[in-house]
């Protein structure tokens, strides 16, 4: 065989392998727009003020050198609409080395300092805290977890009082940016989560599946922690814990309408340190929970475990869909004249299509100015980095180190609540 009929069968080979990889691929994107149908329109949800505020809050801020912006989450959360009797603040001062712990004290709020050098990060500090929590004389119904950088809407323990009336025993809120335009970084993030909140999220909470937690702004009652426990203490707590809920039978509901404020990374190297914390977090979970999901979902038909088991899976669907990207463009590189690649022709509609998806939910979601839009075309380009940062993630899965993000963005909560979702 001459050199050009290698060619033709190297090319047809490697096209072969593309659509055989892309085909469970494609049907995840089907499975994920199919569910995403529930979230185009909003339902009425039942009124906040029906329900008697009667539930007793213990309100969590895990902080590690947060000097910058501890006083004004402590602030914000004191000037929530709720009775200031059925809540206290509580500060962590988790290996500070500045004035965290001061800062906070001096605002109201209750300081548990905690110094261990092995067991460090959020998770190690908020299993150390339930503990504390569990042998105080007051008793709590519920605790809501935030970050040291967050603002809260001031409806949000109303909101969270109306879901345990409701029987919601684990509730993440709407996850919103509190820097959006402050670089192409922070913008591309806080359309990631836009999206997010409207594609994934509000609609598994409409079909009955489970939302995933976001490490902040979310609500847990009390007793389903003593009941399960926390023992979330990976690099992404918050997943972890998503899963042993959906082991126990349980999921993770959504407060559209609870929202709060999240610092997002300002430049590429911050974003990548964060992102390639996330997937070593999520392929450590994958090695230890997708067989018990997977077992779940079969043995008891178990649509949530089921739904949670193709989450986890995502970053891999990623890498293969880069890896095809890849060989499109290097055949498109090194030979133009041939028919068209179907491989490369499937992952360019799937591109589009999804492209044209994220633009209806931003304008769901109202977030739709000239500066989304300028962002928005930057967008494909922020999610190719996607494939190298799994990659790396999956290499390092067994390093437990956690970084620690560094917050500045001083902002009042009244700068954040001028405008309205749909």
């Amino acid at each position: 065989m001459d050199f050009i009929g290698l060619w033709k069968l190297f090319k047809f080979l490697v096209s072969s392998f593309g659509i055989i990889l892309q085909i469970p691929a494609w049907g995840v994107f089907f499975y994920y727009i199919l569910i995403s149908l529930a979230g185009w329109f909003r339902r009425k949800e039942p009124d906040m003020g029906q329900f008697p505020v009667t539930h007793r809050f213990a309100l969590i801020v895990p902080s590690h050198n947060e000097e910058q912006v501890v006083g004004m989450i402590v602030s914000n959360l004191k000037s929530l609409k709720y009775p200031r009797e059925l809540y206290d603040i509580f500060v962590i001062a988790d290996n500070c080395t500045d004035t965290t712990a001061r800062v906070a004290r001096e605002l109201g709020a209750i300081v548990m300092e905690r110094v261990d050098h092995v067991k460090k990060g959020k998770g190690h500090s908020l299993e150390w805290m339930f503990n504390k929590l569990f042998q105080m004389e007051t008793k709590y119904d519920a605790v809501c977890i935030f970050d040291a950088d967050n603002l809260v809407s001031d409806n949000f323990l109303m909101e969270m009082n109306k879901h345990l009336s409701m029987g919601h025993k684990v509730v993440q809120g709407y996850l919103d940016s509190k820097n959006p335009f402050d670089s192409w970084v922070s913008a591309n993030n806080s359309i990631a989560f836009w999206i997010g909140n409207r594609m994934f999220q509000l609609p598994r909470y409409y079909l009955g599946l489970s939302c995933v937690l976001g490490g902040t702004g979310m609500m847990i009652a009390t007793e389903t922690l003593q009941k399960i426990g926390w023992g979330a203490t990976c690099l992404t707590e918050d997943l972890e814990f998503t899963v042993k809920v959906a082991l126990q039978g349980m999921k993770v509901y959504w407060a559209h309408d609870a929202v709060i404020y999240d610092e997002k990374p300002l430049t590429m190297r911050q974003s990548i340190h964060q992102r390639v914390r996330w997937m070593q977090g999520q392929a450590d979970i994958i090695a230890r929970f997708i067989g018990p999901l997977v077992r779940q979902a079969i043995k008891k038909g178990d649509m949530v475990a089921f739904d949670l088991a193709l989450y986890l899976v995502q970053p891999i669907i990623i890498v293969i869909n880069f890896f095809c990207l890849i060989m499109g463009i290097f055949f498109m590189i090194v030979s133009p004249q041939p028919a068209t690649d179907a491989a490369s022709n499937m992952l360019t509609v799937f591109i589009v299509g999804l492209l044209y998806i994220n633009v209806i939910f931003l304008i769901l979601e109202r977030h739709y100015s000239l500066k989304t839009l300028f962002f928005f075309f930057t967008f494909p380009f922020y999610n190719l980095t996607w494939a190298p940062i799994v990659m790396k993630g999956f290499k390092n899965k067994d390093q437990k180190e956690w970084f620690h993000t560094m917050h500045s963005r001083v902002l009042d909560i009244s700068e954040m609540q001028q405008g309205t979702k749909a």
